[in-house]
């Protein structure tokens, strides 16, 4: 397992890394994107996770509960 961390510089750098991610991957993206029209529609409908940046508390969770189903899934 492993983290890829993509700092990008517009939107549109989704559609890129949506290409290059590996199969069973698992997205994890701001909140803020599911406000941003079609772009958030595409993330939601994609099955990407979203964090709010600002509760740090509930992102951490967010992301534990999901590197356990992970783990229970056996996603690699």
């Amino acid at each position: 397992p492993y983290v890829i961390v993509c700092n990008h510089q517009a939107s549109l750098d989704l559609v890129g890394m949506a290409e290059i991610i590996p199969d069973h991957c698992v997205p994890i993206v701001k909140k803020e994107l599911l406000y941003m029209g079609s772009v958030g529609w595409a993330c939601w409908l994609s099955g990407m996770i979203f964090i709010d940046r600002h509760k740090r508390e509930d992102a951490i969770n967010v992301i534990s509960q999901t590197a356990g189903i992970m783990r229970r899934e056996n996603v690699r």
